[in-house]
C-alpha cells in the first residue's frame, strides 16, 4: 500500500484499509523443446544401448567400405582413388550416425548454458532409449525442478514484500499523523498501531517457521499427553487475546490421550483456530472435536467454524504458502502462511491434514498416527 494513500485514508476516516492484491498474474513460460529438423535426425534412437549403437556404426562403416571396394574392383578403379572414396564414404556414414548419437549431449550443453543465464525453460529431446537418453530424461526432470524452485523463490520474495509493505505502510501513516498532529494519541489510534505491529510480529514468526521448515532443523519430540487439558489451555490463550467468538471443545472420551509433539501440535491447532476465528462471524462458535483414530496414541482432531467455507476447487490449494481460501482476501488480516505451517507440522508427524465435508462453514481435519517416524 502506498504510504501517502494510507495517510490520506487515516486523515479522512481514521482507519487504514488494507489494499487487495491487484498484481496481475504473469503467465508462466512454457518449457521450450528443441524442434525436429533434418539436422537433428537420430536414426539409432530405437537401440537401447550405446554399445549397440557403436556396433551398428562399425558394421555400417565396414559394409560401405566393402561395397565400394567391390564396386571399384569391378570398375577397375585405381587403388588410390578407391581408398580416397572409401575413406570419405566411411567418414560420411560415421558423421551421420554419430551426429544423432551425440545430439542430446549438445542440447544438454546449450540448456546448461541457458540455465547459467537464468533461463530454466530449455528442455532436451529425450527420444533415444540408451544411456544418453536416460541422462537426457534425468536432465529434463532436473531442469523442471530448478524451474519450480526459481519460480517459488520469486513468488516468495514478491509475496513477502507485499505482506510486509502493508502493515509497515499503515504503521508509518499512523506515526506520521501523530507527529504532524493530525490525530491525537488516543486509545483507538494507539490500538491501530499496536494491531499493525502485532501483524508484523506474526508474519515474522511465520517466516521463521518457514525457514525452519525448509532447513529441516526442527526435531520432533513426541510424547503422550492428555488432549482435553491441552485444547482447554489453547482456547483460553486464544480467548485472552481478545477473540470475539465462542469456543466449544468436544473430547471423546474425556480422558483421551495422544502421542505427538505437544509443541508442534500446539502450532498446528493455534493456526487452525486463528484461521477459524478470522473467518467466523462476530459472536460465532468455533468447535474443536477430538477422538481417537486408528491405532494406539492416534488422534483425529477437527476444527469447525461458521464462516463462508472453502469452495471445493480451492481445497487442495489452501495449504500452499500465501494462499487464502474461500471468500477471504488480503483485508482479512491473514498472511496465507498459517495453513502451510500446519501442514508442515502434520507431515512431520507422518499424519494428514485436509478440508473435510461440512454442511456449513469450514472443517479442517487433522489425523495423527500416534507413532510418528
Amino acid at each position: 500500500m502506498d504510504p501517502d494513500r494510507a495517510r490520506r485514508g487515516l486523515r479522512a476516516g481514521g482507519t487504514v484499509l488494507n489494499p487487495a492484491d491487484s498484481r496481475p498474474a504473469r503467465p508462466r513460460p512454457r518449457p521450450r523443446r528443441p524442434r525436429l529438423s533434418r539436422g537433428n535426425l537420430r536414426p539409432l534412437d530405437r537401440l537401447r544401448s550405446i554399445k549397440a549403437k557403436l556396433g551398428v556404426l562399425v558394421i555400417a562403416s565396414v559394409f560401405v567400405s566393402t561395397l565400394l571396394i567391390i564396386l571399384g574392383l569391378r570398375a577397375e578403379v585405381r587403388f588410390r582413388y578407391m581408398l580416397v572414396f572409401t575413406s570419405l564414404a566411411c567418414l560420411a556414414v560415421t558423421l551421420v550416425l554419430a551426429h544423432g548419437m551425440t545430439s542430446p549431449l549438445r542440447e544438454m550443453t546449450a540448456a546448461a548454458q541457458a540455465m547459467a543465464r537464468g533461463d530454466y525453460s530449455r528442455r532436451v529431446r529425450a527420444t533415444s532409449r540408451d544411456e544418453v537418453g536416460t541422462l537426457a530424461g534425468a536432465f529434463n526432470r532436473m531442469a523442471a525442478d530448478l524451474e519450480a524452485v526459481d519460480r517459488h523463490r520469486r513468488e516468495l520474495v514478491a509475496n513477502v514484500s507485499h505482506e510486509l509493505r502493508t502493515p509497515i505502510s499503515a504503521l508509518h501513516a499512523v506515526l506520521e499523523n501523530l507527529v504532524d498532529g493530525v490525530q491525537k494519541p488516543d486509545p483507538d489510534t494507539l490500538g491501530l498501531a499496536l494491531t499493525q505491529t502485532a501483524r508484523l510480529g506474526r508474519l515474522v514468526s511465520q517466516l521463521l517457521d518457514l525457514s525452519r521448515l525448509d532447513s529441516g532443523a526442527v526435531p520432533l519430540q513426541a510424547r503422550e499427553f492428555a488432549v482435553g487439558p491441552f485444547l482447554a489451555a489453547l482456547t483460553e490463550e486464544t480467548g485472552a487475546l481478545g477473540s470475539d467468538v465462542r469456543f466449544r471443545v468436544d473430547v471423546r472420551p474425556t480422558d483421551l490421550t495422544a502421542t505427538a509433539d505437544p509443541e508442534r501440535l500446539h502450532q498446528v491447532v493455534t493456526n487452525l483456530v486463528a484461521n477459524a476465528c478470522r473467518h467466523s462471524p462476530f459472536g460465532g462458535t468455533v468447535s474443536l472435536h477430538a477422538r481417537r483414530d486408528e491405532g494406539p496414541g492416534s488422534l483425529c482432531l477437527e476444527v469447525q467454524d461458521e464462516g463462508p467455507g472453502i469452495p471445493y476447487g480451492e481445497r487442495g490449494r489452501v495449504f500452499e504458502r500465501f494462499t487464502r481460501g474461500g471468500e477471504s482476501s488480503s483485508t482479512d488480516g491473514g498472511t496465507g502462511l498459517g495453513l502451510a505451517i500446519a501442514r508442515w507440522a502434520v507431515d512431520l508427524h507422518g499424519g494428514d491434514i485436509s478440508v473435510a465435508e461440512s454442511s456449513h462453514g469450514c472443517r479442517i481435519r487433522v489425523l495423527l498416527p500416534g507413532d510418528p517416524k
